[in-house]
Parts: structure tokens; sequence; C-alpha cells
């Protein structure tokens, strides 16, 4: 038996739900149907025999003024074929599907790496020339990745370059898939989950014991941590989740690290941070790690505050000495919620009924039909599992269809365990080409608290950035910026839900939903800045734990992450092992976390242009100049066409210090 869900019940399904009729066909190709292993690997295989055949037409092409579309032709190709898998990797049902799309992807992985060396395709990018600015770009842009993958190399270090490239990718899903596949239950008796809302475990399977078991997946894994009374129940959850991967993760871990610091030198770079940093925003390891000194310099004094909040607030909790009080880790979502509700009366858990699941993803839609002036439809088409929905994006004004979004956000076994988009096809406006894209969570069914709400806005821009892209080439669509630039339109939209007017926007989508009262919003606002010490002294860490796993020593993961843990306010706890879960580090954020907070500055300067949060004028300017962009042209040049100056960090020291 496989669970692989038929075309025919998904249109039952869909049907059947009159808040998702259909009223319009999906832009672009529909989703493949993987019936079975077999099948996935006969796609794969014809996918890539059609690849190689359109690289050698490639090859044979002039470096002429077309040169540039029929490279991205190709481009178009590989998206249509693989990428469809390898989001099949992390979100398909049926595992031995799922295995069978991994053992693909490191086939194209392999494709591309060679692809990267090959000659003959480097020397007509360089040879074409250019008509406009975002020819220049592409051009740029391709030249580029042809020599990070070793095209200049001396003949005799190119099969290593590629060898090291395919390892890399192999140890990164093999990184990835340990944590997908890990099914760890932990489990307690009832009264040791006291102050744990019900609902969230009454309905957990038991064991012959009759103890309940609990997964580790955040609708699960956060109330426990944020409300469980007895510590002996945080530290339990929170260390079951520290263990995620294990020494088999540490060891893929050490060894990316290891192969990476070589692939650099073979370019002649000491480190591989080096290597990566030089085509950023940020241009430089010197730059880098000068812009995560002066975050901590102004985060230092308010973690430790923080800190000394919490440790006050247990010692009155548990009626301890102050002096003999000691904030453990898996302490901190505990006091930090009982200390917002004390002080500013604010209960993330109160806000659930306010915010059903599938009514929150129709509010997000509806804050971009505002803002951007698009629509949403839903619509029948092939998915890969019944909770998956399905939407044709088109532009409000004219009814032109502009790109197709899946959305997938209940937590089920062998799902990825985190929040992600999947922009697995990419526009291309010299072909009318549309865009698709997969927005992947795993949210409570019994509805959001306002940071989840928060989260899937955030995820939802990186929806907008594939759905709105309006660029000549599929290779600079969406997301396809530079990395410490992508987070940046996600991470301004967060803000939003903190605002009682853009919430009332609710209203629209769910009329029989109670309203969220405007006191909770202005509450929850002030108290969003408790606590922001750790928080992003936490953030600090991990982009500072990345750029020294890719520094010259390349040093062992775990030894490296005790002594940079232990060197932090709350210190390293003995027997943990966090890197086994970063999957981030191991896999596309190599050299890259800290564009999380480079791009939190980027946000927080784009977020000045909007007054009003729900401006269609200055939406459809941003739409237009920003998300509508892509790659087409460099991070600078749109932030300063759309803000009228250049871009400062202003507006994000001065949230920081708030």
């Amino acid at each position: 038996m496989r669970p692989t869900l038929s075309l025919a019940l998904a249109a039952t399904l869909l049907a059947a739900l009159p808040a998702f009729a259909a009223t319009a066909s999906l832009p672009g190709p529909p989703f493949p149907r993987f019936t079975d292993a077999q099948a996935l690997k006969a796609q794969c295989d014809r996918g890539l025999a059609g690849a190689t055949t359109r690289l050698h037409a490639l090859e044979r092409h002039a470096p002429d003024a077309r040169w540039n579309a029929a490279s991205d032709d190709l481009n178009e190709y590989i998206e249509d074929v693989s990428y469809p898998i390898e989001l099949a990797e992390n979100v398909h049902p049926d595992k031995a599907i799922r295995d069978a799309a991994q053992a693909c992807v490191l086939r194209w992985q392999e494709f591309s790496s060679a692809m990267g060396q090959n000659e003959k395709l480097y020397r007509a990018a360089r040879a074409v020339k250019p008509v406009d600015a975002v020819d220049r770009e592409y051009r740029k842009s391709a030249i580029e990745g042809f020599e990070d993958a070793g095209v200049g190399l001396p003949p005799d270090k190119r099969p290593r370059a590629k060898q090291i490239n395919d390892r890399v990718t192999d140890l990164g899903q093999q990184f990835e898939k340990n944590l997908r596949d890990d099914a760890a239950k932990v489990p307690f008796t009832a009264e040791e989950l006291a102050g744990v809302p019900e609902p969230v475990w009454k309905d957990a399977p038991r064991d012959a014991e009759g103890h309940v078991l609990l997964g580790l997946d955040y609708p699960i894994y956060f109330p426990v941590l944020e409300r469980a009374e007895q510590g002996a129940t945080r530290e339990r959850m929170w260390r079951a989740r520290s263990a995620l991967g294990g020494d088999a993760n540490l060891k893929l871990l050490g060894e990316i690290a290891q192969l990476r610091r070589e692939y650099a030198q073979l370019f002649g770079f000491q480190s591989y941070a080096d290597f990566v940093l030089r085509r950023r925003m940020a241009e430089s390891t010197v730059n880098t790690q000068r812009f995560l000194d002066e975050v901590k310099a102004v985060l230092t004094e308010r973690e430790l505050r923080d800190i000394a909040e919490l440790r006050q607030a247990k010692a009155q909790h548990l009626g301890t000495p102050l002096e003999a009080t000691k904030v453990e880790r898996w302490d901190v979502a505990f006091y930090t919620e009982r200390v917002r509700r004390e002080r500013y009366t604010v209960d993330q858990e109160a806000f659930r009924p306010y915010f059903p699941p599938e009514q929150s993803v129709q509010f997000v839609m509806r804050l971009a039909e505002h803002m951007f002036g698009v629509r949403y439809t839903p619509v029948q088409a092939p998915v890969w599992h019944p909770d998956v929905r399905a939407y044709a994006v088109s532009d409000a004004a004219t009814g032109k269809p502009l790109a197709g979004l899946y959305v997938d956000i209940y937590p089920r076994e062998g799902k990825f365990k985190h929040a992600a988009v999947w922009g697995f096809r990419n526009v291309a406006t010299r072909n009318h080409r549309l865009p698709q894209a997969a927005l992947v969570a795993n949210l409570d069914r019994k509805g959001l608290t306002l940071e989840e709400l928060e989260t899937l806005l955030h995820e939802f821009g990186h929806s907008l950035h594939n759905n709105l892209s309006a660029t000549r080439y599929s290779a600079q669509g969406g997301t396809s910026v530079l990395r410490d630039f992508v987070e940046a339109p996600s991470q301004m939209l967060e803000d939003w839900v903190y605002d009682p007017r853009v919430l009332k926007v609710f209203a629209e989508v769910c009329p029989t939903c109670k309203p969220v009262p405007d006191e909770m919003i202005q509450k929850a606002l002030v108290a969003r800045d408790y606590g922001k010490g750790i928080q992003y002294g936490r953030q600090h860490f991990y982009a500072s734990f990345d750029l020294a796993l890719h520094a010259a020593d390349a040093p062992e993961p775990m030894a490296l992450w005790a002594r940079m843990e232990g060197a932090t306010p709350l210190g390293h706890v003995a027997g943990t092992q966090g890197p086994a879960s970063f999957a981030h580090v191991a896999t596309g954020y190599a050299a890259g976390y800290y564009g999380y907070l480079w791009s939190l500055v980027v946000a927080l300067d784009l977020r000045t242009a909007f007054a009003d949060r729900l401006d269609p004028a200055v939406g459809m300017r941003y739409r237009q100049k920003v998300l509508a962009q892509g790659s087409q042209h460099p991070p600078k040049e749109l932030l300063h066409d759309f803000l009228g100056r250049d871009a400062n960090s202003k507006a994000f020291f001065e949230w920081l210090k708030r």
C-alpha cells in the first residue's frame, strides 16, 4: 500500500470544501504525480537525459544576442524536471518516494557540478555582449557561477572540486533526512504535563504504561517549553530536541566543514567564509565580523538584563534564594512567557481561538491582495497530500495570471519539520513563463499564536517574492537574490501582525471568527520587545558559530559549539548536541547565517516606507521595484530605487536598542 493521493480523490476532497471551491485553473504545469519510487526514478532518468541533450545543443550555440535566452531555456527545463523532485524529498508522505527523490537530487547535483565546469559554456558566457543592464547582470552571474564551480582551476584540480561539490550535497541530504525521519517520542505522565494546555497532549498516543508520548514537532514542543510547570518536564523535552540528529549528524557536519575548507583552498582562499562572502552584500569576512561585533556591542547589556529578570522570576516562582537560582536553557521560554503574562498580561496561547489555521492562510493572502494588487483563488490541482491546498495568483486590475502557490501547513511524519518556501519554478517574462512555489509549515490545527501568525507571514513573504517576480530570465527570478538579502522581504512583513488595523482584515476572510481585541494586540506589541536581548543574542551566536565553523581551521563542530556557547551568558549544557540539528549550516546557509541579521537591517529600512502598512500605492511600488526584480539588478540598486536613497542601518540599531 502507498499513501499517494490519487487525482480523483484530491478532486473529491477539494470539491467537498466550500471555502476552497475551484474557480480557476492553476497557472503553469500541474505538480507531477509520483505514483511510486520506480516512477520517480523513471522521471529522473528522462529528465537527466533531456537535460543532457539540451546541454549539448547549448554547447553548439553561438555566443550571440540569443545566447542568454538559450542558456535560460536550459535552466527552465532543469527547474521543471528536477525542482519538484527536490520538494517531494521534503514533503511527500511516502518514505520510499522521499528516498528515491533524495537519490535523484544527488544525480542532479552531479549533472550541475559537471555543467559548472563546462569550458564551452564558460567561454560563450564571456563572449556574449550584453544589450542592457539585465543582460549584463545575467552574464555576470553566469560567469561567477562557472568560476565558483571550478572551470578556471588547473585541469588537475577540477575533478577534486567536482567530487567535493557532489559529496557535500550528499552529506547535506543525509543530514536533513536524519532530521526528517526522526520520529522520537518523549513519555510523560499527565501530572508531569501540568500547565501544558490539554489540547496539546490529550489526543497523543500512549505507551503500554499509559504514558503520553509527545513528538518534537513545533505545535507540541513549544507549548511544553512555554507552559509546563515542572522544570524536569521542560528539561526532558528540551534535551530530546537538542539530541536530534545526534552523533551521525555531528560526523556529517564535521566532514562538510572540512570539505568546504578544502574546496576554498583549491581556489587560493584560506577559508570557505572568504570564498563565499566575496560574492555577497557583506563583501568579505572582515566586513561580516565587523557587523556582528557591532550588533553584539548593542546586545550584550540587554541580554544580561533579560537573564537577570528571568532569574528573579524563577526565584519568585520556586521560592528559592535569588543567589542560589540559575536560569537553564529549558527555563528561558517558560519564564519569558510567565513574565509577559504577569507584566503585560499577554498569553500567546490565548490567541489561538482568534486565528484558525486555514483562515490564517487566507488572511495573509488577503493582506497581499490589499497591498500588492493581486488575487488568490483556490483551485483544483494534483497535490501530494490531502492537507495541501493550491491557489492561482492573478493581477487584480487585469485578471492576468501571475503564479501558482501550494500551501502545506500541518505536521506529519517524515515531513520537513520547520517552515520554508520552495520556489520550484521561476518566472521568465521573455516567454510568458509563470512561477510556482510551495509554502510548507507545521502549524497547530487548533489555531495559531500571534508569534506563529508572524512566522506564517514571514514564510508567505518568500512565496510573494517568487509569485510576484517579473524577471526576464528564470535564473534571476524570485529568491535567486544574494543570500544576505533573501530574508529581507519576509522579515519586513513580520511587523504587520502587530497592527490592529491590519488584523481587522481577518474579518474579511472569516466573518464568524471572533475579532482579536485591540487591547491584546497593543499589549503583545509592548511585550514583543521583552526578551529581545536573549532572542537576538541567540541569533548572534548562531551566526558567529557558522562563521567560525567556516574559518581557515574548520574546527570540529561540537567542540567549537561547546566552547562558543560556553562563553555566552547562559552557557553550554554538557551532553547536548546543538550543531546536529543546525540544518541551515549543513546546507544552503553555509557561512551565510549572519544573513538573517544582515537582512533584518535591510528589512527595517524597507519598513520605513510603509507609514500605512496597507497603503496600496506604496505596496505596488514595492512590488514593482523590489519583488518583481528578483536578482536582475543588485540589491543596493533595488533598495535605492524603492527608498529614494541609499539604504542604512539607522532603523535597525534604533529598534535593537528599544
